[in-house]
Formats: structure tokens, sequence, C-alpha cells
């Protein structure tokens, strides 16, 4: 169970995942020692799940944002089996939400233009099968993106 010390480290690594444990330790005014060994308790329980660059996906390249929802044709558990093990192959797809209501799954995809988005449907997501109905929402701009959970 984490506690609020645990929650203050995870906080300063979502803010900067680059930070030295000795700054770490003074962020949240531990010693360096247990500040190291809450730290190593926080990756071993897989409450820290890796570390990793973000990136502008625009400079990168990547500058169609697309959030498409997806509902499937039925959901017997060979589709949905089907659907979620090859959504998982597609390095377009960031993040893929299974959802309550009308549609079934949310994906937040990333690709370089329009003809990419045209290339994704037709290549990528209908070659799944299993698909019904595919509703895309476009993004022209990102108001706010923040990896940092808020505190509780």
């Amino acid at each position: 169970m984490m506690d609020s010390k645990d929650r203050q480290i995870v906080r300063a690594l979502q803010r900067d995942g680059r930070i030295t444990n000795q700054a770490l330790a003074q962020k949240v005014n531990l010693s360096p020692s247990p500040c190291l060994r809450r730290l190593r308790n926080l990756e071993e329980s897989n409450v820290i799940r890796g570390y990793s660059a973000e990136i502008d996906p625009r400079k990168y390249g990547l500058s169609l944002l697309a959030f498409i929802s997806v509902r499937l044709t039925n959901h017997t558990k060979e589709t949905v089996t089907n659907f979620e093990s090859q959504v998982r192959l597609i390095d377009e797809i960031l993040a893929c939400y299974l959802l309550t209501g009308v549609q079934d799954y949310l994906l937040h995809v990333v690709v370089k233009d329009l003809d990419g988005y045209d290339d994704f449907i037709r290549n990528r997501l209908h070659s799944i099968g299993c698909i019904a109905s595919i509703d895309t929402s476009i993004s022209y701009s990102i108001v706010k993106h923040t990896a940092v959970y808020p505190e509780i």
C-alpha cells in the first residue's frame, strides 16, 4: 500500500524521470538511503512500471492525432481476444481503452497526416475484422497533456 511519501516520490518522478536520488530525496524530505529503498520497492511492486522520454509527436513527424471509437460486431470471447491482441501489435495505436456505453473501445492514434490516417484505417484497422463501426475525432490542438497524477 502506498503512503503519502511514496506518492510524493511518484509525483516527483512523473515531473522529472531523470532526477538523481539525492535530488529526489531532498525534494521529498528523506535521506538518500530510505528514498532509494522506497523507490526500489515502488519499482519492484510495479507501481513504477518504467521510465521513458516524453516526445512531441509533431516534431517527431506524427502531426495527426486521432481518437477513434470502435464498436465490435459481437462480444464473444474470441472476438474480443482477437481485437485486443491485434490492437497491441499496431504501433500507431498509443493507447486502447475498453469502454462502457455504446462504443466498445477508444483508440488514441498518431499518424503522419491525412494520407497516413487513410492508410491506417484501410490497411491496419479494417484488417482486424470484427469491427461494426468506427467513429473518429481528429485533434487539431492539445490544450492539456500531463503524465502527473493528481494528489489523493
